[in-house]
This record gives C-alpha cells, sequence and structure tokens, in this order.
C-alpha cells in the first residue's frame, strides 16, 4: 500500500537538513507529492507548512534523522483533518429527533465502488444494530437496481425501486417515507453515476437534494482515478455539496495522494475507506494510521 509515495518520501527522510539545501528538498517534497497524485494546490500547502514549522529550528536539529519526518508528517496531517473526524454511527444513533430517519444521500462516478460501498455501508451500519433502507435513485444505469438488489437480499435489507427512469428524487422520497412509517434509523440513498461534465446529472443531483433534503452527503472517490478524483470531487462539491467522503480501492493503491487531495479540495473529513472486496472491508479512517502508512510502516 501506497509504496510510490513511502519511496519517495523514504528518500527525502535521508537527507541531512540545512538552511543551503532547504529549498532544494522542499522542491523535492513537491515532486514526488505530485508524483502521487496529490493536487499542485495541497502538495504546496505541505510543503509550505513543513518550512515553516522548520524555520526557526537550531541547525544543529537538523541533522537529527526524524526532524524533517515530524515536520511533514504533522504537515500532512494538517491536511486530513481538516474538520473534526466525523462518527457516522454515534451520529445516527444520538440524532436529536429520532422519530426521523437518518437520511444519506451518495454520490459518485461511474467505476468508482458506489454500489458495493453502499452494500459495505449497510453492513457496517446492521452490525451496530442500526435499521435502514436503502433507496434505488439511479434509475439511469441499466442493470444499477438488480445490482443493488442482490446486495439487498444478501444482506437481508428492504430496497425501494421503481422503474427505469422514474424520477429518482421520487424514489428517494417514497424510501424516507417508508423508513418514517416504520421508525427506521437510516434511509441510504443511491444516485446515478455518471461524469461530473454531464449537467442533466448535477441537475437530477440538486433536485434530489433539494426535495429529500439528506442529513448527509457522501462522495464516494475512486483512489485509482487519479486526478480525474480531484476534478470529481470538486465538481460535487461546487455543485451539490459534499459533507464527507469514502475513499475506495485503497488497499489497491501504490500512489496514496487521492485521499490527500480529496481532504484538501473538499475539506470535508474522509469517514471510511474501502480495502477489500469483501462487505467487512469497509473501516473508519484513521488519519494517523494513515500516515503511518505514507510513512513506510508495514505494520496492521
Amino acid at each position: 500500500m501506497f509504496k510510490k509515495l513511502s519511496h519517495g518520501l523514504s528518500s527525502i527522510f535521508k537527507v541531512t537538513l540545512s538552511e543551503k539545501n532547504m529549498d532544494k528538498t522542499m522542491e523535492k517534497l513537491k515532486l514526488t507529492l505530485l508524483k502521487s497524485d496529490v493536487a499542485v494546490q495541497a502538495a504546496e500547502e505541505i510543503c509550505k507548512a513543513t518550512e515553516k514549522q522548520l524555520t526557526g529550528e537550531k541547525i544543529g536539529a537538523f541533522s537529527k534523522k526524524d526532524t524533517l519526518q515530524k515536520a511533514i508528517q504533522n504537515s500532512i496531517y494538517q491536511i486530513l483533518s481538516v474538520e473534526n473526524q466525523f462518527d457516522l454511527i454515534n451520529t445516527i444513533k444520538n440524532r436529536p429527533n429520532k422519530r426521523k430517519p437518518y437520511v444519506i444521500m451518495v454520490l459518485g462516478v461511474n467505476g468508482t465502488g458506489k454500489t458495493t460501498t453502499i452494500a459495505k455501508m449497510v453492513h457496517l451500519l446492521k452490525k451496530e444494530n442500526i435499521s435502514m433502507v436503502v433507496a434505488a435513485a439511479d434509475t439511469f444505469r441499466a442493470g444499477a437496481i438488480e445490482q443493488l438488489g442482490k446486495h439487498m437480499k444478501k444482506l437481508d435489507t428492504r430496497l425501494i425501486k421503481q422503474e427505469y427512469s422514474s424520477d429518482p428524487a421520487s424514489v428517494a422520497y417514497d424510501a424516507i417515507d417508508h423508513a418514517t412509517a416504520k421508525k427506521l434509523d437510516t434511509v441510504i440513498i443511491d444516485t446515478s453515476g455518471r461524469q461530473v461534465t454531464n449537467k442533466n446529472l448535477l441537475t437530477e443531483l440538486q433536485k434530489i437534494k433539494r426535495v429529500n433534503t439528506p442529513d448527509l452527503t457522501l462522495f464516494i472517490g475512486d483512489s485509482l482515478a487519479g486526478n480525474d478524483v480531484l476534478v470529481q470531487a470538486e465538481k460535487f462539491n461546487e455543485s451539490i455539496g459534499i459533507d464527507a467522503s469514502i475513499i475506495t480501492k485503497l488497499d489497491a493503491d501504490s500512489k496514496g495522494g487521492a485521499a490527500l487531495s480529496i481532504a484538501y479540495i473538499t475539506k470535508k473529513p474522509i469517514i471510511y475507506i474501502g480495502v477489500g472486496q469483501k462487505y467487512e472491508d469497509l473501516i473508519h479512517f484513521d488519519p494517523k494510521w494513515f500516515i503511518s502508512k505514507l510513512m513506510g510502516n508495514t505494520k496492521n
């Protein structure tokens, strides 16, 4: 995991830093981050924060092996902790008005693993004794309703659906109405996954959100999508509004830059990460764990 970025950072950590080679070292750090799909703005912010921490340090301290490493770790942590970490389970269980379901709207383009991630979320919440219903509001992609339905059947969870080409906002509304009547805790709304350049998609999503006022709007980002995921996150955040993100396929990612970039661009927390294909392979995102992986820690 993150071998490319870890290897690049490890070579920087070996530098015996001095005032003379500060600029050269920061440039090398920036290039290493950019090669690992870290957004330019995020890479520059990390370098700026790192240099600021080192400024004023005594020259002798620069010879310590961990001085630069700690500064970079702190700079990355600042980006990943743009807001207080969001605890979804506690938020659902302790919502002020328990007569109403907690509504989650899920966004993401085709191929990000959105449907599988929803299934993983259902599995995770059911383990916490949280009741729910899922809305099949992707009424555009052929097979989307059936694919989601297979997962919900395995997970013994009700799926609210209509015919293809039905109004997605109406499907979501029906699911919320059902959950309210049955006194269920949560509604998860699946949405159509087309490219963010599709204006009709963005208009459709805006309507779903306007009509159903979700409590949480989740962006699903594919860590293997490179710079494309940055464009997706930025566009969805500008057009729809993102409250938090889930990063998928992190187990297959050799770079690790996507998570950093999404956190920086959206200024919203990453709450879970996908690390495999099984329902159990959705885990809580811990910035400290993530950074330890970037630093080359192979344990756990």
